[in-house]
C-alpha cells in the first residue's frame, strides 16, 4: 500500500467516524432526555445524576402505545410478508424469461417507482371511502404492499440475475423438479441477503408511516405508533421527558431488526441494483 493509499484511507476513516458521531448526537440526547425527572431543566447535553425510568412506564400508559405498538406491528409484520412472497415469485420469471412482455412490466415498474405515492393520495382515499375500508388493517396493508411492491420486484431481479447461477435452476429441471419447486427449494433460499436488504428498507419506512397512516387510519383504536407520538407530543409539549421516552421505546424494534440483519444489508443492496 502507498503513501497515498494510506493517507486516503485515514482520511475516510476519519471522515467515516465523523459522519458517525454527527448521527449518534441525536440518539444521545433523546437518552439523556427520556432518563431525566419532571422539572429536570439541566442541560440536554448532560447525563441525569438520577436515572428517571418510571418516563417510560407513564409514557406507555399516557400516549396508549400498547394498542399503537400492536397495530403498527401487525401492518408492518403482514406487508413484509406480501412484498417477500409476491415480490420475489414475481421478479423470478422477469429475471429469468426475457420476453417483451416481461421486459415492459419490468421497466413499468421502474417507472412506477418515480412516482411520488402521495400523489395519488386523492383517488386513493375516494376508492378506499367507495369501498367500506376506512380504519382497517386491510387498507394500509394493502396501501403498502403496493407503494413497495415495484422496489421489491426490482431489487429482486436484479439479485437473482446477478448472483445465481442458472446452472443450479437446470440441474433441478433434469432431476424432474417442477418451476414452483425450483423456485422455493433452490432460488428462494439463496435469496437471504436481498430480503434481508428488502425488510429494513420496507419495514423500517412502514413502522415510520404518517402521511397515510393519518388520512386512512382516524379512529383512535386503530392509531400507529407516528400518529400516536405526534398526539402525545403536542398535548406534552411541555414535559419532554415523556414524549422523548415514548420516542424511544417506538425506535427500538426496528433499531433490533436491522443489528440483526445489518450483515446481510449491503452485500444484499449492492447485488441487487446491478444488471438490474
Amino acid at each position: 500500500m502507498t503513501y497515498i493509499d494510506k493517507k486516503r484511507k485515514r482520511l475516510l476513516t476519519g471522515l467515516a467516524i465523523l459522519i458517525t458521531f454527527v448521527h449518534i448526537i441525536p440518539f444521545y440526547i433523546l437518552i439523556t432526555t427520556s432518563l431525566k425527572a419532571k422539572g429536570d431543566f439541566s442541560s440536554k447535553w448532560v447525563f441525569p445524576d438520577q436515572l428517571n425510568f418510571q418516563n417510560f412506564s407513564e409514557a406507555w400508559e399516557l400516549a396508549n402505545l400498547g394498542n399503537s405498538f400492536f397495530n403498527t406491528a401487525t401492518i408492518t409484520l403482514f406487508s413484509a410478508v406480501l412484498l417477500i412472497v409476491f415480490g420475489s415469485m414475481s421478479a423470478y420469471p422477469l429475471a429469468r424469461r426475457q420476453t417483451k412482455l416481461n421486459k415492459f412490466f419490468y421497466f413499468l415498474f421502474i417507472a412506477i417507482m418515480i412516482i411520488p405515492p402521495l400523489t395519488a393520495l386523492v383517488p386513493l382515499y375516494n376508492l378506499v371511502v367507495d369501498f367500506g375500508m376506512m380504519n382497517t388493517y386491510e387498507v394500509a396493508i394493502l396501501n403498502n404492499v403496493a407503494a413497495f411492491m415495484p422496489l421489491t420486484i426490482f431489487l429482486y431481479a436484479g439479485f437473482i440475475r446477478s448472483t445465481i447461477p442458472k446452472e443450479l435452476e437446470e440441474a433441478a429441471k433434469i432431476d424432474g423438479a417442477s418451476t414452483l419447486g425450483i423456485f422455493f427449494r433452490i432460488v428462494f433460499p439463496l435469496l437471504k441477503p436481498i430480503t434481508a436488504s428488502i425488510l429494513i428498507i420496507s419495514c423500517v419506512y412502514i413502522w415510520n408511516d404518517y402521511q397515510f397512516a393519518i388520512f386512512f387510519l382516524q379512529d383512535s383504536s386503530m392509531h400507529t405508533l407516528t400518529v400516536s407520538l405526534a398526539n402525545f407530543f403536542g398535548s406534552n409539549q411541555n414535559n419532554l421527558n415523556l414524549v422523548a421516552a415514548a420516542a424511544l421505546m417506538s425506535m427500538l424494534p426496528m433499531t433490533i431488526l436491522f443489528l440483526f440483519l445489518q450483515k446481510y444489508f449491503i452485500a444484499g443492496l449492492s447485488a441487487g441494483s446491478v444488471k438490474g
